[in-house]
């Protein structure tokens, strides 16, 4: 079901008719669109190749954005997708005219060819995403950066393909990010981004591991690798520049790996000496008095008792939780 209405002027005499969209398919001349409250879901090829429609009116309710919904609508400018938490297959394929994408922070799956060739398309600010298809922004031309978050966890192969202004980008610090290719034998999810050049990481937990290490040549080092990529990618082949980022993703994964585990093993060493001065301090202690007041047989098995107690209860728990605050690490 859809309906026609005014633009909300007294008396219905708009400049132009707003089409009430509640569900279904609508008519191919619609210009102007109301996505009606009661609708949660978008159907498929629901404005498929409505050329003519420039602006579309949707509200917090929107769950899902079905397949080829806004296939080829070549006039579309921008929408609001922030309740959004599915965007289908082929939904806004070749929308040529589209500037403006609102995503939310609800938006968890983009599917295949979602916004291939939408070659207005400049930012992505992909708050919330966790997966993205296949092909979904292939050969969007114009598209300069992409900023995801911590919860991303997939971009299937050819994701972005072939944006060839595509110049920035910031993802987290996780293995795995990218799907590999068995038949090509290679990663190309930024193939033919011949631009791409700076890759940032986003979220904290980088910044607070490196901040918690023990030695500052370690820290030094972390900063450096981190940095690297920047350095590396302007000068790396456009087919190259997903395999140099996932091992470059990969490298500062094991150097974190290998600095932490450092950084407790000599935790672990000072905690064992810091007991064991304590044990002989506390121990030195107790002997000493029993020294004073009893014979050296009782002095011999009480300090055996005492040695027995202080392996269990020396304190050096207490003490470094209380000065060794890089203890911690993310």
């Amino acid at each position: 079901m859809a309906d026609h209405a005014d633009d909300g002027n007294e008396g219905g005499g708009g400049d132009r008719d707003i089409f009430v969209y509640r569900g279904g398919l609508a008519p191919q001349h619609v210009t102007h669109v109301r996505i009606d409250k009661s609708v949660e879901v978008i159907d498929e090829d629901a404005f498929n190749c409505c050329e003519d429609l420039v602006h579309v009116e949707t509200h917090d309710r929107i769950r899902r954005v079905g397949e080829r919904a806004f296939f080829g609508c070549k006039s579309l400018r921008n929408i609001d997708l922030r309740s959004v938490v599915e965007i289908g297959e082929d939904a806004f394929y070749e929308c040529v005219s589209l500037t403006d994408v609102q995503f939310g922070n609800k938006l968890e799956t983009i599917g295949k060819y979602a916004f291939i060739q939408c070659t207005s398309l400049e930012h992505l600010n992909l708050t919330s995403i966790i997966t993205v298809k296949t092909w979904a922004f292939r050969s969007c031309k114009a598209l300069t950066s992409i900023k995801f978050s911590e919860r991303l966890e997939t971009i299937e192969l050819n994701a972005f393909c072939a944006c060839e202004r595509l110049r920035h980008i910031a993802i987290p610090l996780k293995r795995d990010l990218f799907t590999f290719n068995p038949e090509l034998q290679e990663y190309n999810q930024f193939s033919r981004c011949e631009q791409l050049t700076t890759v940032d990481l986003v979220g904290g937990a980088h910044n607070k591991t490196i901040a918690s290490l023990h030695m500052d040549s370690w820290r030094t080092e972390m900063i450096a690798e981190i940095n690297r990529i920047n350095q590396v990618l302007p000068n790396t082949p456009a087919d190259e520049k997903t395999e140099s980022i996932k091992r470059w993703v990969d490298s500062v994964i094991d150097g974190m790996d290998h600095y932490k585990a450092e950084h407790h093993r000599y935790v672990k060493e000072a905690l064992t000496l810091l007991e064991l001065a304590l044990w002989k301090a506390k121990l030195d202690e107790k002997e000493e008095n029993f020294a004073e007041g009893g014979t050296k047989k009782k002095a011999k098995l009480d300090a055996e008792s005492v040695r027995k107690e202080k392996r269990v209860t020396c304190g050096a728990g207490t003490v470094i939780r209380n000065i060794l605050p890089f203890l911690k690490l993310e």
